[in-house]
C-alpha cells in the first residue's frame, strides 16, 4: 500500500531537493526563508521583507544559480526563487493578499515547515536528555491535580508517549555507539586515536549516560510507575473516565477504546520492565567494546610502527643490521654514540628472535653517491631524532607511573589515581594499556568516575603474583 503522504503534498515537492537542481542552494534558501519566521507571531511575512532578507542571503553567500539567473540582480534572483518555492507543483511556500492593505504576504505551508524542520534536524540533531523521560513519566503520574479532568489525555496518554520517546531516543543512541565504533577503527595514527578517545570521553554522551544509570536510574521510579498506572485502571470511575476520553480524542467505538487503552498501558509496562533493560544492556556492552577497541587499537598502531616511536624503532633495527655488516659506529661522533645502546639487552624475549625468511643474494655491485653533512646537520639530525623517540606513555615510563601511584601497595583503584587534567587521563588510559605487560592485571567495573569534565571507566588494577 502506497504511503498517505504522497496524497497530501504536491507532486513536485521534492523536485527542486533533486540531485537535477540546484538542491544545495534550493535548501539553503529555505532555511534561510524560516529563520525569517523565527521573531514573528505566525509564518507570515510580507512579500518585499521576505525579497529582501532573501536577496542579502544570496549576496552575503555568494550563491550561483542558473546560467540565466547569473547576471541578474540579488533581489530579481530572490523574487525567482519565490516564484519557484510557491510554485503549485512546489508547494513550499503560498501567496495571499492582505485584504485591507492590499500588500501581498508569503506564508510557509505545513508541509514547508515540515520539510524545513526535517532540514534542520538532520544537520544538527537535536540533543536529546534521556533522564527527562523518566522525570516526566514518574511526575506526571504522582501529580494527579495535573490529570485528574482528563486521565487519558493527560495522563495515560502523556506516559505512553514519553515511554515511546524515551525507547526511540535510547535506539538511536545505540545506533550513534556503534557509528563512534566504526570511526574509531579507521584511525590509523596514535594522534588521531587519542583526539577520538578524548573528545569521547569529554563528549556529552557519557555524562548523560553516567545520570541515566546513576542518578536518574528507572529502577528508583519503576515499581512506583508501575504500581500508579495499575492503581489508576483498577478504579471504575477513573476506568470509565478514561475510556470516554480516549473515545471522544480517538474518535473510536467504546470497545475500541477500551482495547487501545490496555494496549497503551501493557506497552508503557512492558517497556518499563523489559525493553528498557534489554536496550541499556545493548548500549552498556557497545561501550565496553569501544573502550576494548580503542585499547586495541592503541596497542596496534604502536606494535606495527605507525606512530613516531614506531619510526624509531625501525630506523634502530636497521642500524643494527648495519653495524653487523661493518664497523658503523667507528664512524660515528661520541654524541650520537650515545643515542644508542645496542647492547643493552634488557629487554630482549623468545619473542625477539628473528630469522631471514629468504637469504639475500647480491647479483649486481651498486654505487651510491652519498653527502657529507655538516655538523649543523648533525645536530639538527640528532635534536629532531631525540624529539621523535621521546614518548611519555612508553611501556617503561607507564610502569614507573604505576609503581609511584601504588606507592608499594599490591592494589589500586581506578579513583586513587589522578584526574585533573587531559595528559594524566591520557597517563591512565596507556597505564591500563600495558598493565598485563608490565606485570599487573586489571579488572573492570561498573559505572564511571567523574573529575574536571573528564569521565574514566572505574576499575582496578592488581600486581601479579609472579611478577612481571
Amino acid at each position: 500500500m502506497a504511503p498517505n503522504v504522497f496524497n497530501r503534498i504536491p507532486s513536485g515537492f521534492f523536485n527542486l531537493l533533486s540531485s537535477g537542481s540546484d538542491y544545495m542552494n534550493n535548501a539553503g534558501c529555505l532555511l534561510e526563508i524560516y529563520s525569517q519566521y523565527d521573531m514573528e507571531v505566525s509564518y507570515r511575512i510580507s512579500r518585499k521583507q521576505l525579497r529582501d532578507a532573501l536577496a542579502s542571503y544570496i549576496y552575503e553567500n555568494n550563491l550561483s544559480f542558473s546560467e540565466e539567473e547569473a547576471d541578474e540582480k540579488c533581489s530579481d534572483v530572490a523574487n525567482s526563487i519565490i516564484r519557484k518555492f510557491t510554485d503549485e507543483d512546489c508547494g513550499w511556500l503560498t501567496e495571499e493578499t492582505d485584504d485591507a492593505s492590499y500588500e501581498k504576504y508569503i506564508i510557509m505551508t505545513e508541509a514547508g515547515i515540515a520539510l524545513s524542520e526535517f532540514l534542520l534536524a538532520l544537520e544538527q540533531p537535536e540533543k536529546v536528555e534521556y533522564s527527562s523521560y523518566i522525570y516526566n513519566i514518574y511526575n506526571t503520574l504522582m501529580n494527579s491535580d495535573q490529570w485528574k479532568s482528563d486521565p487519558y489525555v493527560n495522563a495515560i496518554k502523556a506516559v505512553y508517549n514519553n515511554a515511546k520517546a524515551l525507547s526511540k531516543s535510547l535506539k538511536r543512541l545505540s545506533t550513534f555507539i556503534r557509528k563512534k565504533i566504526e570511526e574509531l577503527t579507521r584511525e590509523t595514527s596514535l594522534e588521531t586515536l587519542t583526539d577520538h578517545l578524548l573528545e569521547y570521553c569529554d563528549g556529552e554522551f557519557i555524562r548523560e549516560y553516567a545520570r541515566l544509570t546513576k542518578q536518574q536510574n528507572i529502577h528508583m521510579y519503576r515499581s512506583h510507575i508501575r504500581s500508579k498506572l495499575d492503581e489508576i485502571v483498577s478504579n471504575p470511575e477513573m476506568r470509565e473516565l478514561i475510556m470516554y476520553g480516549c473515545a471522544i480524542e480517538e474518535n473510536v467505538s467504546e470497545d475500541e477504546a477500551a482495547e487501545l487503552v490496555l494496549d497503551m498501558v501493557e506497552n508503557t509496562k512492558k517497556f518499563l520492565n523489559e525493553d528498557y533493560d534489554r536496550i541499556m544492556r545493548d548500549i552498556k556492552h557497545k561501550i565496553n567494546m569501544h573502550i576494548h577497541i580503542a585499547v586495541g587499537r592503541i596497542r596496534f598502531i604502536r606494535n606495527s610502527g605507525k606512530d613516531a616511536q614506531g619510526n624509531v624503532e625501525q630506523v634502530l633495527k636497521m642500524l643494527r643490521t648495519s653495524i653487523d655488516e661493518g664497523n658503523l659506529l667507528d664512524d660515528l661522533s661520541d654524541e650520537m654514540t650515545k643515542l644508542y645502546k645496542f647492547d643493552k639487552n634488557e629487554y630482549i624475549d623468545t619473542a625477539s628472535l628473528w630469522n631471514p625468511r629468504k637469504s639475500k643474494t647480491i647479483k649486481k655491485a651498486v654505487t651510491t653517491d652519498t653527502e657529507t653533512l655538516t655538523q649543523q646537520d648533525k645536530d639538527d639530525a640528532i635534536s629532531a631524532l631525540e624529539k621523535e623517540a621521546y614518548n611519555p606513555y612508553s611501556k617503561k615510563r607507564m610502569k614507573i607511573y604505576l609503581d609511584e601511584q601504588m606507592k608499594g601497595k599490591d592494589e589500586l583503584d581506578s579513583s586513587q589515581l589522578p584526574l585533573s587534567n587531559k595528559k594524566e587521563l591520557l597517563s591512565d588510559i596507556s597505564a591500563v594499556a600495558y598493565c598485563e605487560e608490565n606485570g599487573f592485571e586489571i579488572t573492570v567495573e561498573d559505572g564511571y568516575m567523574e573529575a574536571n569534565d573528564m569521565i574514566l571507566r572505574r576499575f582496578k588494577i592488581r600486581r601479579k603474583a609472579n611478577g612481571v
